[in-house]
């Protein structure tokens, strides 16, 4: 293994490209980053081709570093982002519209000791975003961190307030709204596939795909709770589902696991025990959403108490099974499935106590069969007819029981 010096160690990737004319009004772009190791401190440089407003912070459970900027598009090469000294890990993409998101992983707690953006100077061309990193205790990073809530909180304090669900809209005599939740995006990735397909991108090209042909149906309203490389959180996943009024949600993810040869399409539905170790764990990896993307989950405890599982209605969480038998019978005509294909967990983004919902996890991008399948436009367009079949027989039965 090829040892760091001692003194400096310098890891490089993605510079910038030549000849790439920006127009006045096109976002900077992140052209590389680099991480130069001390023995002190970690600086991280960030290759930007123009300015951007900046801010930095740390945060625990787990150790993280977030850095927002100025809205931002990231080069291709940035995909092979680099480990070192106090960083382990790193995730990028856009947060919320005008604010981008880097999350450094680090190696226990670490202070951002310095950060500072650098102007293009003797005929170098772009700028250059730098923190310093040092290693510090967590007694240390803890009285920090606890010390910048209070200053927060003392700077507006809200009055109390009993967290309830939004309010759904009412139902209304339009066609039924199918909202469908492209899973991950923005600085949260999802999984990612050994030739480096990103679960973000194949779930929303998927997404927009089963838009289409609902639509096209001429049976359905259909909307998306992101139509961009965007990340939302979970809870607002939900906010957008009852703000809308949907009548039904479908959170569509494609998983990647150890075992490269599983591979096939899998249907889950809440519950309160999960139904087997797998649903459970993949619950869990979902369920960290927010944690990946760099969201301060330390004051949510009141929060997750009034979204616990009692709140989900049994007629909703029934009508949700019911669909993922559709499902499943459909998909059965059209795709491999897996072993007890419905599966059940208590995923967050199925918690809206009053829209039948289920998550659907595509295929495996670990498996390179499902990979393939989940990269051609043809394939996904025939899982996508056998989801609107789904939601057709659905829809048909429900108005066989409450009528027109």
């Amino acid at each position: 293994m090829c040892k760091i010096p001692k003194f400096l160690g310098l890891i490089v990737i993605g510079l910038a490209v030549s000849g790439v004319s920006l127009s006045v009004t096109a976002a900077p772009q992140v052209t590389g980053v680099r991480l130069g190791i001390y023995p002190a401190k970690t600086r991280v440089v960030l290759d930007i081709t123009g300015a951007v407003k900046f801010n930095a912070f740390a945060l625990p459970s787990p150790f993280r570093v977030v850095v927002d900027m100025s809205e931002v598009t990231w080069s291709p090469r940035m995909r092979n982002a680099p480990k070192g000294g106090l960083i382990t890990g790193m995730r990028f993409g856009l947060f919320k519209p005008g604010t981008s998101r880097v999350v450094l992983d680090t190696k226990g707690p670490v202070r951002v000791a310095k950060w500072f953006l650098i102007s293009p100077f003797a005929g170098k061309a772009g700028y250059r975003l730098v923190l310093d990193l040092e290693k510090t205790n967590q007694a240390l990073f803890m009285a920090a961190y606890r010390g910048k809530e209070r200053a927060v909180a003392k700077a507006a304090v809200p009055a109390p307030r009993l967290v309830v669900p939004p309010k759904r809209k009412p139902k209304s005599r339009q066609k039924p709204l199918i909202m469908i939740d492209p899973g991950h995006g923005g600085v949260d990735p999802g999984a990612i596939s050994r030739s480096g397909l990103w679960e973000k991108h194949i779930v929303l090209r998927f997404a927009k795909e089963l838009q289409r042909q609902l639509r096209a149906s001429g049976k359905y309203r259909a909307q998306l709770t992101r139509n961009r490389d965007v990340f939302i959180r979970l809870r607002h996943r939900i906010a957008i589902a009852r703000r809308e009024g949907a009548d039904l949600f479908i959170s569509v993810h494609a998983d990647s696991i150890r075992n490269r040869r599983v591979r096939g399409t899998s249907v889950y539905t809440l519950s309160e025990r999960a139904s087997d170790k797998e649903a459970e764990s993949l619950a869990q990896n979902e369920n960290k959403s927010d944690l990946i993307a760099g969201v301060d989950l330390q004051d949510q405890s009141d929060e997750v108490a009034n979204i616990l599982i009692d709140l989900a209605q049994r007629e909703t969480m029934n009508d949700s099974a019911v669909f993922a038998r559709k499902l499943v019978d459909e998909l059965r005509k059209t795709r491999k499935l897996l072993r007890n294909t419905h599966r059940f967990a208590g995923f967050a983004v199925l918690k809206a106590p009053d829209i039948p919902s289920v998550l659907v996890e595509l295929g495996y991008l670990s498996n390179r069969a499902d990979e393939k399948m989940l990269s051609n436009p043809k394939q996904r367009r025939r899982l996508a007819g056998s989801m609107t079949r789904a939601v057709d027989s659905y829809f048909q039965r429900q108005q066989a029981l409450n009528g027109p």
